[in-house]
């Protein structure tokens, strides 16, 4: 781990002024994702502004009954939340198949949200990868790619993004609220929030230099079944092959996001319209535009099993 320097943020424009005026700044909170790209040399900031003092660790009902969820809320507090598992069952079973208990207890929502990909050759810096060095190439083309994207990749990245949260967090339609350094606040839609990679694999959201989260907001609860399918390789918290945050309503109508495909939680809304005809009416929509490895093509039949699955489950 290479040298750096470290200070306490005492506001949050304080914290979005300092990164802004430092490129090789970087906000530190639990740090489970980020402590380690350090030690790999991934990730190389030279300062650190640690935001736990912030206070942002309330969860808050909204005026309109919705749920107000504060950037440093750790995954364990939110899982449990009683509101949360309550109205919002899909956000807390994702949280709980997302890692193990240790980790829920240092990780923070807005680094949950902002957590990097999981693809190996990411992790290796003997290796070309446009994410971590933009213009080097991507080794997962011609390389080992069953983990990889099938959908929303482009010739630069097949890359998937790792989060469980933000799969759900995509099906509620959630908002992420920010502060720029200027002290402009902005709301984005979580569907907005995410990049595909394109030529840019390296810039993963439409966040700004300095630009902080301060909040997750979700809308008022929707009602419905909520499920949360997870298909990995092993049972004990390894990241996803595929899974399905779903709200079914009792018509058979509801949402659909699905992770482990693409470059950011993938959903298509115009889809969400063939749920009642069943899992293979909603894929042929949702995955029609794959374009899947030769290691990673049974990803989409593994979608369509376990949205059969998910849909089967919700009817009871």
């Amino acid at each position: 781990m290479r040298a750096f320097t470290y200070e306490r943020a005492t506001s949050v424009e304080g914290a979005a002024k300092a990164a802004a005026s430092n490129s090789q700044a970087k906000f530190i909170a639990g740090g489970t994702n980020l402590l380690d790209l350090m030690k790999l040399e991934i990730e190389t900031p030279t300062h650190l502004i640690d935001v736990n003092g912030l206070g942002l660790d309330e969860i808050e009902t909204t005026s309109d009954g919705g749920l107000r969820i504060g950037a440093l809320v750790r995954n364990t507090d939110l899982a449990s939340n009683e509101t949360v598992r309550g109205d919002y069952g899909v956000l807390s079973r994702a949280l709980l198949a997302g890692a193990s208990g240790q980790l829920r207890n240092k990780a923070t929502t807005a680094g949950n949200l902002l957590q990097r990909t999981r693809c190996p050759y990411f992790y290796d810096t003997n290796q070309p990868c446009n994410k971590r060095q933009p213009g080097s190439g991507c080794s997962a083309f011609g390389g080992f790619s069953r983990q990889h994207a099938v959908v929303g990749g482009s010739v630069t990245c097949i890359a998937t993004h790792p989060s469980d949260m933000a799969v759900s967090m995509r099906t509620l339609d959630a908002v992420v609220e920010t502060v720029k350094p200027d002290g402009i606040k902005r709301s984005i839609q979580i569907a907005d929030f995410y990049r595909l990679p394109g030529e840019t694999p390296h810039l993963e959201t439409v966040l700004e230099a300095g630009e902080f989260i301060t909040a997750v907001t979700l809308p008022p609860p929707i009602g419905g079944k909520h499920i949360y399918r997870k298909v990995r390789d092993r049972a004990s918290y390894a990241f996803a092959l595929v899974s399905i945050a779903a709200v079914i309503q009792p018509d058979g109508t509801g949402r659909i996001a699905v992770g482990g495909v693409a470059h950011k939680p993938w959903r298509v809304e115009a889809a969400e319209t063939e749920l009642p005809k069943g899992a293979k009416a909603v894929v042929s929509i949702l995955l029609g535009d794959a374009r899947p490895t030769e290691q990673n093509k049974f990803k989409v039949d593994l979608v369509e099993r376990t949205l059969g699955a998910v849909i089967s489950e919700a009817r009871g």
